[in-house]
Formats: structure tokens, sequence, C-alpha cells
């Protein structure tokens, strides 16, 4: 009787590490709590900063989820599925962020309970996505709309959106200057567009908070001049503007150009001829009867010179985001050639246009333009660390005030909406039977994070205030939230705590598909570095030990 060998098959490159079953899943929920931890402190207006120190030696101040997870060094690859919700939630809406990573930890938290006991990972993914769905459903029966409010109401509804934005954040103290900052840069962009990239941040060091300044119009910092600048005038009542993609210097030889000549007269004419040719340029540009001249590329000394004689500014080397958004401001168009300046067409327009000191820097400003669909904030501060926490905190409040003038749905926050979704899947699921009675009760456990952690941040007793929530909730009182100023509970749409519903519905899905991403893992196979020679990424299969077969 004769017996074959199995044969020894080696799918996986030497040295790779494999990990599967329900002891992975566990493992990969213990790694997204560990970035729940470091988040955690940070949530609400009470919320702790963290101070980020990278590889260059360089330091972040932030309390900004998105920020403080990008600057983070995360190797774990189911922890890096909360780092990519963090990036969109702050894409998407702009605020939020770290809402979004702790609900996405705290459900993959109440549901490791459930793994270990031995439930099925896909049951416990199906009972998340239908309280999801049911959550979802539910906010969009308790968002408020208010479309139908007049201008007034509306310029009101954004501040204190703006205002619910910034309560966690280093300019809270300083929260209504900012938010009227907020919302009239908002309201200058196009309302079908609201392109949040043509509102511009300029940052000064030095000065205080409040020092800030709204420019409906654009303001860039003075460009590299020559000799001559000073001479020229640095303020305009309604002026014509020229922008140009043209170069206006006289270029020095290649050391590699060769001109071969055989009298003197010869070489007169050649640099007559470069000579005549910036000249006809000039010449053309003032024939236009601008006043200001701007270009992308460098504008020499010849040139600033000769608009200085003639009183035209001029400014070279205009950054490329700046000249577009002056373009969408005064009008005009950036030419590449001076042949044939359209006066009516090509020439942009404002009230007016200085040259001012701000600190310790000069800028060019351009007020009252016609065509305005563009702004600018020049932000001051102690120091260039203060203003990029700053440039943070408005970028979110920026976002919430752009979503709230899109989506005209708001709900209650701190923590209102989510003591009321907790309290309706609690009751959905007393009228359900077998497992997903217990993943819906543990969903809406997990909405509890929120309210939670903004009292314990708030050194206040959680248990007690949410026993209070849970009262009122109860009784129908759907309002009703955590109130840090008073150390109680309080009707927060009265109190004007808001944020646009669509906030809370992207972070629901967003950590929900967090969740069961994780979940849904059972698995890691984790290459070793390609060894010299070897097969990239280890994916190539190959034998090793082979033993021929026996019995043959």
């Amino acid at each position: 009787m004769s017996y074959r060998q199995t044969p020894t098959i080696v799918v996986l490159k030497e040295g790779t590490d494999t990990s599967q079953g329900r002891g992975q899943i566990v493992s990969n929920i213990n790694a997204c709590l560990a970035i729940q931890d470091t988040l955690k402190s940070t949530l609400g207006p009470f919320g702790s900063d963290i101070l980020l120190v990278g590889s260059d030696g360089k330091t972040t101040i932030t309390n900004d989820g998105a920020t403080i997870l990008k600057k983070l060094d995360v190797v774990h690859p189911a922890a890096k599925i909360l780092v990519d919700i963090s990036r969109s939630q702050d894409c998407e809406i702009g605020d939020g962020t770290t809402s979004v990573c702790l609900l996405a930890s705290e459900i993959l938290k109440n549901c490791k309970n459930f793994i270990e006991e031995g439930m099925s990972s896909n049951s416990i993914i199906k009972g998340l996505r239908d309280s999801c769905n049911l959550a979802i459903k539910k906010i969009k029966d308790l968002e408020i709309n208010l479309e139908e409010k007049s201008q007034e109401d509306e310029y009101d509804m954004l501040i204190k959106c703006a205002l619910t934005a910034m309560n966690s954040k280093i300019i809270q103290q300083n929260g209504e200057f900012y938010a009227k900052l907020v919302v009239d840069s908002v309201l200058t962009l196009d309302r079908d567009d609201l392109d949040e990239n043509l509102i511009g941040i300029k940052k000064i060091a030095g000065g205080a908070m409040e020092d800030s300044l709204f420019i409906n119009g654009v303001g860039f910092k003075k460009t590299f001049s020559y000799a001559g600048f000073e001479q020229q005038p640095k303020t305009f009542t309604n002026p014509k503007i020229l922008s140009l993609n043209v170069e206006l210097e006289l270029k020095a030889e290649k050391d590699n150009a060769e001109v071969r000549i055989e009298k003197v007269n010869d070489y007169q004419k050649i640099v007559d001829a470069e000579w005549g040719i910036i000249m006809d340029k000039l010449n053309k540009i003032v024939d236009s009867k601008c006043n200001i001249v701007l270009s992308k590329l460098p504008i020499g000394d010849l040139a600033t010179q000769f608009f200085a004689d003639r009183g035209i500014f001029c400014a070279g080397r205009v950054a490329n985001d700046d000249l577009d958004r002056i373009i969408k401001a005064v009008g005009g168009s950036i030419l590449t050639s001076v042949n044939e300046i359209n006066i009516e067409k090509d020439l942009g327009t404002c009230d007016k246009f200085e040259e001012l000191q701000i600190g310790s820097e000069r800028f060019n400003i351009f007020n009252g333009c016609p065509k305005s669909k563009t702004c600018t904030l020049i932000l001051r501060g102690g120091s260039i660390k203060i203003i990029d926490e700053i440039e943070r905190s408005l970028h979110d409040a920026i976002m919430i005030v752009k979503r709230a003038l899109k989506n005209k749905q708001i709900v209650a926050g701190g923590g209102a909406i989510e003591m009321e979704l907790s309290k309706y899947l609690r009751d959905y699921s007393h009228q359900i039977k077998g497992k997903k009675q217990l993943i819906i009760q543990s969903f809406a456990k997990s909405l509890e994070i929120i309210p939670r952690q903004l009292c314990e941040n708030a050194g206040l007793d959680s248990i007690e205030l949410l026993n209070k929530l849970r009262n009122f909730h109860a009784n129908g009182e759907i309002f009703y939230g955590l109130d840090l100023d008073s150390d109680n509970v309080a009707n927060n749409l009265e109190k004007f705590v808001w944020e646009p519903s669509v906030v809370k519905i992207n972070a629901l899905e967003s950590a929900t598909e967090a969740a069961i991403l994780v979940l849904s893992v059972d698995e890691t196979i984790q290459n070793k570095e390609n060894d010299q020679g070897g097969a990239p990424g280890g994916a190539v299969p190959r034998g090793r030990g082979m033993p021929m077969p026996m019995g043959m």
C-alpha cells in the first residue's frame, strides 16, 4: 500500500505576518480605542489642547480632531480607518471631526463584548446599519427648517451656528467678533458655488486677536520691489487695474548664448532692439490709461521707475491665487500680451486701492470691489502658533456656515440630539426580539458618549446630568441638552446652541461605516519589507521544500 504525502505549499513570502479570527477583530477594536483615548479630552468648549511635535521639531498646539490625527503617525491599519473618516468629515463638512472618531470608537467598544461572546460579526453589522438608518430618519423628523426666514433672521441664524462651532476652539472668548467675520466672509461668496477657497487668509504675528481685519475684496502682502517703488502713489480712488502674466524686465543673455557680429554698431543694434521691445511694452501699458499694473512675473527696476514717473503703481511676482481672486473681485482678465489691450473688457476697478502698514507688514488692499465674490481675512495674534490655531478654528466655522447656508435645517446642539436619538432607539428596541435588540441598544448607548464626554471635559458629574437629560427627553423635551455656562441642562434651541443637521447625519453615517469596516475584517496579512531580489509585496506564490510525491 502506498501513501502520498501532501506537498508543503508556501503562498506568502517568508516572514509574512498573518493573524485572523475573533482575536484579530478584538485587536483592531483595541487599536481604535487607543485613538479614542487620545482624542476624547479635546471635545467641547472645555476640551484641552494637545501639543504635537513633528519629526522636524515643529510644534502644533490644537484641539482639532482632523489636525491631531493628521499630525499623529498612526501605523496600525485598523486605526488608520479613523484617520480617514476624520479627514472625510473635515473635507465634506468641516466640523465634527472629533465627534465622528469618538462615535465610531464607542460603537466598536460596545460591540466588543458581542464579538468576545461569539456573536457573528455579520449579525452585528446588520444591526448597526439598521440602527444608523433609524437614527438618520429620526434626525430628519426632528430638524427645524429655517428656509422661510428673512434676511436678518438668516444672518442671526448663521451667527449662532458659527458661535456653536467655535465653542470648543481657542477663539471662544472672542466668539462674537470672529463669528461676524466668518459670516460676512461666507456671504460675500457666490451663493450658487460657495467656494471657501475664495476666502483668502493672511497671517501677521503681533497685535491682539481682535485686531484681525475683514476686507471685502482682496489684500496681499507687498511683493518684492525694485528701486523706484517708493516713488509710486500708494492710494487710488476708482483705479483702473491691469492684470498681466508678462515679464517686464531686461534679461541678461544666457551663459551659452552666442552672437557673432562683425561691427561694433551691430552690437548696439542688438542692445537697442532689446530696449525697444521692453519700451514698446511699457508705452502700450501706459496708453491703456491704467493706474495699477499687477503681474505674476517680475517687474524690473526699469519698468518700476518708468511707472513711478507716470504715477502708476505696479507689483510683480503676485501669487497665482491672489491674482485669481483679484480678477474675480475687480473684473477684467489676466493678459499674456500687452498688444491690443481692450480698455472696456480687460481692465478691472474697485472703489479704493491703498497700501497699508499692518503690524510689521505692508499690504496692498483692494476695497469695495464691484464684482466681489471673494474676500480676505487678515488674522492677528500674539504668535504664529496661535494664529495657525485661529485659522484652523475659522476653517471649521466657515464650513459650518457654508453648510447652514446650503442646507437650512438645524438641530439643537450640546448633546441634545444624541440624547433624543438614544431614547428613540431604546424605545424602538423594546418592540423587536432577538440579537438585533441588543445591537440597537448598544448603538443607543454609544450615542451618549458625546454628552458624557462634554460633561467630563468640563469637570461636571456626567452621571447626574445624563440622568437629568434622560428624564427630560422621556417627558418629550426633545431640545434639552447640556448648558455648560450654567453647569446644568437647558433647552438648547432657545439658548441658540444650533448645529446644521447635515453635520450630525454625516458623522453618524461615517462613524457607522467605519465601525462596520473594522468589524468585517477578521484577517490581517502584513508583509515584511521586500528583501533584495524578492517578489514585490510578497504576493507571488512560491513553493519551498516541496518533496517529490511518494509511490510513483
